[in-house]
């Protein structure tokens, strides 16, 4: 069996298995918020003072009237089409919500995971080479300080040094500040449209907001990145091939960055797999520290005000996206050593 065939089945048999658990996700979410407390219809419908006929209206309207099995069929029909409902808050289709908003957190996630691996990677490298010593201890206390401190304290800390003290960050309020130019969206992630549009005064604006709510999530994910290199590294470096490379001759350099460092990639890819998913769904703080318009942000607006399809759409999205992350590990997997593959 070819590599690439070995890959894809691999794949089409995660995929398959990952429709139980997406169906799941689906009616888990459908029933709580059915028994969260609050009725939406009272909210939507101005307060606890409006009439009984308007917050029929309104229940009418979310379908809130009909049974809750009732209600679940007509909600799993409309996913089958595409259509994830209204939200009550913007009172645009969610799909749109969601597609709108979606690059501002992946933007802010990759950059994060980028700002994460560029850090981490290095410092267990070279915690692994120098166990137990100076640089050791300095890395576990800068991991162990990054998993304690929340993540709005962190970006809390970053506004006040960066911006308020130092004065050399720009105002924590979105992906661009009142004075930069939305140039045109192609793909919705403002650095790459900026720089298909040329307008590189933009694209440092961008930038420079992102850097802040980037660093803030890059602290938080880089003890699990650091500690699994670390520990891979430790178990690759005592192998028998990575001895064998030493005694024909090759240098240190070549033994750890191209032998050892491959093979102790497994592990990394796969929490950094894990890493990438839970900083999706989980960077709803840095959102509202720094005002970023991503789908976590509003998927919590709607939560605080019972808007029961942006919540439902979220999590669905989530769920899909998680799935496609262990695709792509899987696909990683297969590249970093063909033996997962074929086996």
């Amino acid at each position: 069996m070819s590599l690439a065939a070995g890959i894809a089945r691999r794949a089409g048999r995660r995929a398959l298995s990952s429709v139980p658990a997406l169906f799941g996700v689906i009616v888990f979410t459908f029933l709580l918020m059915r028994v969260l407390p609050g009725d939406p219809a009272v909210f939507f419908a101005s307060g606890p003072n409006a009439g009984q006929a308007e917050i029929q209206m309104i229940r009418e309207q979310m379908g809130l009237d009909k049974p809750i099995p009732q209600q679940l069929l007509l909600y799993l029909k409309d996913i089958a089409t595409g259509n994830l409902g209204r939200s009550m808050n913007t009172g645009q289709p969610v799909v749109t919500d969601l597609i709108n908003r979606l690059p501002a957190s992946l933007e802010l996630t990759f950059t994060a995971l980028l700002f994460a691996l560029s850090l981490a990677l290095p410092l267990g490298i070279l915690a692994a080479l120098k166990p137990n010593s100076l640089i050791d201890h300095g890395v576990r206390f800068l991991c162990s300080l990054g998993v304690c401190v929340p993540t709005f304290v962190s970006g809390l800390l970053l506004i006040y040094a960066f911006y308020y003290i130092l004065g050399i960050a720009p105002d924590p309020t979105g992906r661009l500040d009142v004075f930069a130019s939305q140039p045109p969206v192609v793909t919705g992630f403002i650095l790459i449209d900026a720089a298909l549009a040329g307008e590189w005064e933009s694209w440092r604006a961008a930038a420079s907001q992102l850097v802040l709510p980037a660093s803030t999530m890059a602290l938080f994910v880089l003890a699990p990145l650091a500690r699994m290199t670390r520990a891979a590294m430790l178990a690759v470096m005592t192998s028998d091939f990575v001895r064998t490379g030493e005694a024909l001759g090759l240098s240190r350099r070549r033994v750890v960055l191209v032998y050892a460092l491959r093979n102790a990639l497994l592990p990394v890819i796969t929490i950094m797999g894990i890493v990438f998913s839970t900083m999706l769904g989980a960077n709803v703080l840095v959102e509202k520290v720094f005002s970023w318009p991503g789908v976590a942000s509003y998927a919590l607006d709607a939560l605080l005000t019972s808007d029961y399809a942006p919540v439902q759409g979220f999590v669905l999205l989530m769920a899909f996206i998680f799935v496609l992350v262990n695709l792509t590990i899987d696909v990683l997997y297969g590249l970093a050593d063909p033996r997962v593959s074929i086996e």
